[in-house]
């Protein structure tokens, strides 16, 4: 049974859910639940429990079991302390970041968290350098210092405002020296942090259990004393649990028709409540400029042409996401619809035009590739679209095929797809990580993408600018030249949708700019 709280209001800021019940007369008690743990259901299971080795979905394990010097409390959309007490830049030029411990820090084990563990953690990232880890966050960082127990000191080899938002990434978790060797990834299915929780219990693909741990300090109001994180396969099975009560919260990987199901019957049943907000992650197709017709411009900017990003929202998505024209979603400063302005409306005889300028006369094969276990249960749907509509143009032969997750990472990073379908969910709310993350030699996609005139002056323009509001023309500058390349296609901008048991709050302040949850905030009502 099911009720969509009739109070939301859709946010136009790039944010959490925060606020929106306000005024819904929710009661609720404020304490830690006596109750059990919070069962809480997901389709996106970490691929890894170390730091070191993740830029993905592994963050939101991350963010309640780790610790990093700077997150954000509810509310927040620029990074506050968290490990540290403060932390500023100590020079005009933005090259020289200090932070200064909070007093008496320990990892849940009681061994003690102090500057030496924080240059470690940070160190190792770049050490062990994972193909397509977090290393490449840290382009900007020279050195680090730990001149005394409680203080750190970071050393940038160009101006970076951007750096204290890198630093709040659940990349940059807090370990233990003891634990995690400084040149190899830990691979013993444990985790040693400083977080809100430590993590009890974890099978691998079906859930973690989380416990409260008291040795924690920093800013997080814990309102319950333990969380059950469920990992599921789908949509469908996930929404079944929460039908049968046996998780009470889904926070990543609602279905569209699971969504609408949900907002159909608002009107009439109860026991459930479905929370809308505006969201950051981002499809898009990454195409190989290695391969012999993915990587002819021509043949890029022909597939631009044809593609019909309304009709992928509307007949796959059902709506709950929105077409992208940009890199950039909307809601952060930066955002262009330069591939609308560019292309306009889908044509296949544009399209023909533009293969036809560049010498291709018959049908270009393509290969499209695809995970089957990362961006939800209708990513096949999407490529069957994508199918349908480049061979209904009649300029394209396509071929489908699709690995999980594990595999098709090995994949894209060893050069084999021609074409091929990524997601993304934003390390930090600023246009710089729906940009950077994708360009240079060393970027999130294992794909190397040189673009001197962003790496080298764009960017490094951007950030010797606090106020990001400035940077606008940057952003714009630097998303020209992704347009004029087509080596990345955006495709669609999403929604956040959080179903929750009538018996749970706190579900729409959990979520923070990043779309992490906090399960901190989650917690069982006393009263309506």
């Amino acid at each position: 049974m099911f009720k969509r709280n009739r109070c939301l209001r859709r946010v136009a800021a790039i944010a959490s859910l925060s606020s929106l019940l306000t005024g819904c007369g929710l009661l609720s008690s404020g304490t830690p639940d006596e109750e059990g743990p919070i069962l809480v259901g997901t389709t996106s299971a970490p691929s890894t429990l170390d730091p070191a080795a993740s830029w993905d979905s592994s963050w939101e394990l991350f963010r309640n079991v780790y610790q990093t010097l700077l997150s954000y409390p509810n509310g927040a959309t620029t990074p506050q302390p968290d490990a540290a007490e403060q932390c500023a830049f100590t020079d005009e030029a933005h090259r020289v970041y200090r932070c200064e411990l909070r007093a008496g820090l320990t990892f849940s084990d009681g061994g003690a968290l102090d500057a030496r563990a924080v240059k470690h953690s940070i160190d190792r990232i770049r050490a062990i350098d994972v193909d397509g880890g977090p290393a490449g966050l840290l382009g900007s960082l020279d050195r680090v210092q730990a001149p005394s127990e409680r203080e750190v000191v970071f050393h940038l080899n160009k101006p970076d405002a951007t750096f204290p938002f890198v630093l709040a990434t659940p990349a940059l978790s807090i370990v233990d020296p003891g634990s995690y060797p400084a040149d190899a990834v830990r691979e013993d299915g444990e985790i040693l942090g400083s977080g809100p929780y430590t993590l009890a219990s974890y099978e691998e693909g079906r859930q973690a259990e989380l416990v409260r741990n008291d040795r924690y300090k920093g800013f997080a109001e814990r309102r319950n004393d333990a969380v059950t994180i469920r990992y599921f396969p789908d949509s469908p099975s996930m929404v079944k649990a929460l039908r049968e009560q046996r998780i009470q919260v889904t926070y990543r990987g609602l279905a569209p028709d699971d969504i609408v199901t949900l907002q159909g019957r608002a009107a009439k049943e109860e026991d459930l409540q479905l929370l809308e907000g505006a969201g950051t992650d981002i499809s898009y197709l990454v195409f190989d400029p290695d391969d012999p017709w993915a990587g002819r411009k021509a043949v890029r900017r022909a597939v631009a042409q044809v593609v019909d990003r309304a009709a992928i929202a509307h007949k796959v998505y059902q709506d709950t996401v929105e077409p992208l024209y940009s890199m950039v979603p909307a809601g952060l400063t930066g955002h262009t619809t330069d591939f609308f302005d560019d292309y306009g409306d889908p044509s296949a005889a544009k399209a023909r035009a533009i293969l036809t300028r560049a010498g291709i006369t018959e049908p270009v094969p393509l290969t499209l590739w695809y995970t089957t276990d990362r961006y939800g249960s209708q990513t096949a749907a999407q490529f069957k679209e994508l199918e349908r509509q480049l061979e209904a143009s009649g300029l394209f032969t396509v071929t489908l095929q699709s690995r999980p997750w594990k595999t098709y990472v090995e994949g894209y990073r060893k050069g084999e797809y021609p074409v091929f379908g990524r997601g993304w969910f934003p390390d930090f709310p600023d246009a710089e990580n729906f940009i950077a993350p994708f360009v240079g030699e060393q970027n999130a996609l294992g794909t190397p993408y040189p673009v001197p005139e962003i790496t080298r002056e764009l960017l490094p323009r951007s950030r010797r600018e606090s106020d990001r509001a400035a940077v606008v023309e940057e952003f714009e500058q630097a998303q020209r030249i992704l347009v004029d390349d087509v080596r990345l296609l955006p495709l669609w901008q999403g929604k956040q949708y959080v179903a929750a048991s009538e018996d749970i709050s706190g579900a729409e302040r959990a979520l923070d700019p990043s779309t992490v949850m906090m399960m901190w905030e989650l917690h069982r009502k006393t009263s309506w």
